[in-house]
């Protein structure tokens, strides 16, 4: 019946006039001819589309046939492959190339994985032919065609383990692959029509002639669109392997192809990286500097070129490490800001490469009046205090006190004045008062003396320092790095620094520490261990069944209402707390027996 209908129409459109036909012809066409696909008369639908007679009709309604016949090749299992494969390659070579470019995309439209991978590998080579039969006319197609190709490519899962990349489980890396191959052409393409542009413009500069310089070259303008959606997608999601770790690695090829396309449309790949810095030239047609050059984008080629050493050779080695590292600030502080764990993963390798080519204390102060030198340390906190990842937040301490040893000794204070001002985590500014006796204690070892951390300068510091947030109310148990840490400062002051020398000044500034640090951390510790006694002798005697059980005591500890826990749990808490407070109270009076002993020498 199909196979009639369609016999029908193509004899009734041969006696019709070039592209007259009927659009009952096209639906009948399209409808029988899909049919006799599907039901497995391909060898009658090859003869009719070969028939010479039937060119002009192929030529208008053919392409309408592709649907069924990309899904017998995409199953590969079929019988009548060898047939549908020579229709295919038939309307490619016939069928119009718009209307052959609307009906590849719609079936480059998949969801399953496989099928993803499938569509991609099959139809990337006709799309490719398709576009170069376009002509100079193909810009804004390829434009189209690259931006479905990226929405399915990133569908497919992306390889974590280097037995994965390997064995491309996911077809990932074929894929990518495929990409690189179908864009290859355009790309050189491209690089020709700039040096021909190049080459005009400087005929024209001899000859003191006029050339439209500002005229905007489409098919780069597309290409460079791609290059920057595969950062800011594909590659910006991926962890590339060290070759040291995967030697032959698909996904770290990719990105080099990336980056060499980016070379070959004319756009310097130091100036991408440090565009925050360097002022662009105004680059002319319809695609703001943002719109044009993604953020993310630009973050992932700092990444690839610093922590990958992708594209070396297009890099000169005559920016100096601080140079490179203000203009990767931008990019680490954009990385860092994210939730995804690629993109803070990303943030931490990039701003540690940056950091271990910088020449210990070396960085000046100045460089902190700079906004992203004090979010960035902002976005660390986080990292560390909020990532759920371990190894993440490890790291994110490691590249902190990298940053911190990179700082000049004025910049060290003022970045710790400014962490202990903006933290508002207790065990991040216990770092930070762990980090300024570190630099209290070089200060005073001989011929290391500095006007920053001993005698009157320091003071200010020691104030932010030895101060309790809430006075005797402060959580204690909250509160209890930073509390500790300020407590083992107080007591290396007075041990390491002399009445007679009072280097540090901590000797004339102890009574005011006294009323506003020892004093009150003394009745808070006080308050605090009668609370968790009695909340112990209640939790106790409920155990015992004195008290009923609905009338139980919630327990608390840092503001924090403890979940309902066995008795048992609940005791061990309390008892803990207990512990923490005499171990406060043992340094107190620790810091309060030198205190006398070496005032009354």
């Amino acid at each position: 019946m199909a196979l009639e209908q369609l016999s029908d129409v193509v004899q009734r459109c041969q006696a019709l006039p070039d592209d007259s036909y009927t659009s009952e012809d096209h639906d009948v066409f399209t409808i029988s001819g899909r049919t006799c696909i599907e039901e497995g008369d391909s060898a009658q639908v090859l003869s009719i589309v070969l028939d010479e007679k039937n060119q002009e009709i192929v030529r208008c309604m053919g392409w309408n046939l592709l649907p069924p016949l990309i899904q017998v090749l995409m199953n590969k299992d079929s019988e009548k492959l060898s047939q549908c494969l020579a229709i295919f390659n038939h309307l490619l070579q016939t069928c119009r190339p718009k209307e052959l470019l609307i009906g590849l995309l719609e079936q480059l439209e998949q969801d399953d994985p496989v099928a993803i991978a499938e569509s991609l590998h099959l139809l990337l080579k006709p799309l490719q032919r398709v576009l170069l039969c376009l002509g100079s006319r193909k810009a804004s197609s390829l434009g189209m065609t690259l931006c479905s190709v990226l929405d399915q490519l990133a569908k497919l899962p992306l390889p974590h383990t280097k037995e994965q990349e390997e064995d491309d489980v996911f077809s990932l890396c074929r894929c990518c692959n495929d990409i690189t191959d179908f864009v290859k052409p355009f790309v050189q393409e491209a690089r020709q029509n700039l040096q021909n542009r190049e080459g005009n413009i400087q005929r024209a500069d001899r000859v003191g002639g006029e050339l439209g310089r500002d005229k905007e070259d489409e098919l780069r303008t597309e290409l460079l669109k791609f290059c920057m959606k595969t950062l800011s997608h594909t590659l910006l999601e991926a962890q590339l392997k060290d070759p040291d770790t995967l030697p032959e690695s698909p996904l770290r090829d990719f990105a080099t192809d990336i980056l060499s396309s980016l070379s070959a449309v004319g756009e310097s790949l130091p100036s991408l990286v440090f565009q925050p810095l360097l002022r662009r030239r105004q680059v002319p047609g319809f695609l703001e500097e943002e719109v044009r050059y993604p953020k993310e984008s630009l973050a992932c080629l700092a990444h690839l070129l610093f922590v990958h050493h992708l594209a070396a050779d297009a890099f000169p080695s005559v920016f100096s490490p601080v140079f490179a590292l203000r203009c990767n600030m931008e990019h680490v502080c954009l990385l860092l800001s994210r939730t995804e764990e690629s993109r803070i993963q990303k943030g931490l390798e990039l701003y540690e490469k940056s950091l271990v080519r910088v020449e210990d204390g070396s960085l000046p102060a100045d460089l902190l009046e700079i906004r992203s030198f004090l979010t960035v340390p902002q976005n660390l906190v986080k990292v560390m205090t909020l990532c759920t990842r371990h190894d993440l937040r490890t790291r994110g301490l490691k590249v902190l006190q990298l940053s911190i040893d990179k700082l000049n000794t004025e910049a060290k204070y003022n970045f710790f004045q400014y962490m202990l001002k903006t933290s508002s985590h207790s065990g991040v500014e216990g770092y930070v008062i762990k980090n300024i006796k570190n630099q209290i204690d070089a200060a005073l070892q001989p011929g290391n003396s500095n006007s920053w951390f001993e005698g009157a300068q320091l003071l200010p510091l020691l104030r932010k320092v030895l101060v309790l947030p809430d006075g005797p109310e402060t959580d204690l148990l909250q509160y209890l790095d930073r509390i500790m840490e300020s407590l083992n400062l107080l007591r290396y002051l007075v041990i390491r620094d002399k009445v007679t020398e009072n280097q540090t000044g901590i000797w004339t500034e102890l009574y005011k520490i006294e009323d506003t640090f020892l004093k009150p951390l003394r009745v808070g510790v006080n308050m605090s261990r009668a609370h968790y006694e009695r909340e112990l002798h209640d939790t106790l005697a409920t155990k015992r069944g004195k008290v009923k059980a609905e009338s139980m005591l919630s327990v608390s500890v840092g503001k924090e209402k403890l979940p309902n826990m066995t008795s048992e749990s609940q005791i061990q808490a309390l008892h803990s707390a207990l512990h923490t407070f005499d171990m406060i109270e043992s340094v107190l009076v620790r810091i309060e027996e030198l205190t006398e002993v070496k005032e009354n020498l």
